[in-house]
């Protein structure tokens, strides 16, 4: 992959959030403990680093002492024509689940659809698509 990717320190909960990934969009996780990297520098069950590939790719673990978990302000991440539009809006619906709905998922003013919701563990997305057009 080239340019950035996302990583994320959740604040104990980076297996349930990269499993929740995974189970919305697909790809493949791998999650490595601190036991596995000969950490002792929190629980030894903790994800010393996890990685979601496939058509959405994020990285996470859970914080340690020297980190701060996630807080998102003044940030989203974008899905704008990642996928199908029946996709995105199964994406949209499934983040939706436990988080909270900021704009619903809907056609805007300026022909686009979009919406934003931020998800159970606190990660903002904006999701959306041009539709087709029509002669």
């Amino acid at each position: 992959m080239l340019g950035p990717k996302v990583y994320i320190h959740f604040p104990g909960t980076a297996r349930e959030a990269l499993d929740f990934y995974q189970q919305i969009f697909g790809g493949e996780l791998a999650l490595y403990t601190l036991e596995e990297f000969n950490r002792t520098d929190g629980d030894p069950q903790g994800i010393a680093h996890g990685e979601l590939t496939g058509q959405v790719c994020l990285g996470g673990a859970d914080a340690s002492a020297m980190d701060r978990p996630l807080r998102v302000e003044g940030m989203m991440l974008s899905l704008l024509g990642t996928a199908q539009p029946e996709v995105l809006h199964q994406w949209f619906d499934k983040l939706s689940a436990g988080g909270e709905v900021i704009d619903p998922l809907s056609d805007k003013p300026w022909g686009a659809v979009d919406g934003q919701v931020r998800d159970r563990y606190g990660v903002h997305w904006l999701i959306g698509y041009e539709p087709e057009k029509t002669e």
